[in-house]
Formats: structure tokens, C-alpha cells, sequence
């Protein structure tokens, strides 16, 4: 991925420029499971600095182009959610540098693990999260939909260590 001209902007989620990824995700999760009411499950309070959490995009020549969000799951534990790219800009390596980012911003805030969960119909999200390290927390030979929410987790110990010393 070139990412010279991607820029990380971390916002809030009431940031005008973080409509096009809610937005697009709300479709996408439409699309896939029919209606539903996911996108307001979470108070938007709780993805901002002073309860733990945190929104990131990322921009391109002025449009939000991917992003996500950390929330508060426990003292030790982020809960990583609303990872999205834009479907003009995947396969791009994008996704995962959303997930990179926003692992660093858990060890800031002082994290340790992160826990996270995709749907069964979302086969992209569970490849990007075995290639990026997680572990999942379910039989990944099981039939998806039985499965239903497909948890992960990751140890940000090593990455700790890196970013601290």
C-alpha cells in the first residue's frame, strides 16, 4: 500500500467526515443481514478520549477512505469496532493499516488486549483479522452462521514493549 498521501486523522464520530464510513457501513450490514440496528448499539461517548476510546479515518486527497474505533471493553482491554474502507478503496492494504493504527492507540491509552467481533457474513473481516495476529475465540471449522458473532482477541504485550522499551 502506498501511504504516503493517506493521512490519519483521529475525530469523533459526530466528525462530518466520518459520515461516509458510518454511512457506508450501515449499508454493507444491511446488505448482509437486513435490517438492523447495530451502528446505534453503542453511545457515541463512549469512542472518545475521556471514557477510553478513540475514532480514527483515514483521509486520501480530502475523502475518508477507512477507519474504526476503540471503546472501553475492561482495565486491560480495548474493543476494537466500526473498521470499514471504502469499497473504491479496498484490497489496498487500508483495512490494515486501520487496525495497526488503532492498536497503537490502545497501548497509548494503556491497553494490553484487544477483543473484537464480525459477523458471520463477513469473511473479509475475519481473513483481515487472522492475518493480522488475532486469535480467534471460536471453532473457525464450524459453520459460520452457528458460530454467530465471531470473536477475536489479541496480546498488544510485544507492541507494548516496542512502543515503550
Amino acid at each position: 500500500m502506498t501511504t504516503e498521501a493517506v493521512q490519519v486523522r483521529h475525530v469523533t464520530v459526530r466528525d462530518p467526515r466520518v459520515r461516509p464510513l458510518l454511512d457506508d457501513l450501515h449499508l454493507e450490514y444491511t446488505s448482509r443481514y437486513g435490517p438492523n440496528d447495530e451502528l446505534n448499539s453503542y453511545p457515541d461517548d463512549e469512542f472518545t478520549a475521556p471514557r477510553g476510546g478513540a475514532f480514527l479515518i483515514l483521509v486520501e486527497d480530502g475523502l475518508t477512505v477507512a477507519g474504526g474505533a476503540l471503546r472501553h471493553h475492561d482495565e486491560r482491554t480495548a474493543e476494537f469496532k466500526r473498521i470499514w474502507t471504502h469499497p473504491g478503496h479496498r484490497r489496498r492494504g487500508l483495512g490494515a493499516a486501520v487496525v495497526r493504527e488503532l492498536e497503537h492507540t490502545a497501548v497509548r491509552r494503556g491497553y494490553r488486549r484487544v477483543y473484537l467481533t464480525t459477523g458471520p457474513r463477513q469473511p473479509e473481516a475475519t481473513a483481515l483479522y487472522l492475518a493480522a495476529g488475532y486469535t480467534p475465540l471460536y471453532d473457525l471449522g464450524a459453520d459460520p452462521e452457528a458460530v454467530g458473532p465471531h470473536p477475536f482477541e489479541k496480546d498488544l504485550g510485544p507492541l507494548a514493549q516496542e512502543i515503550h522499551g
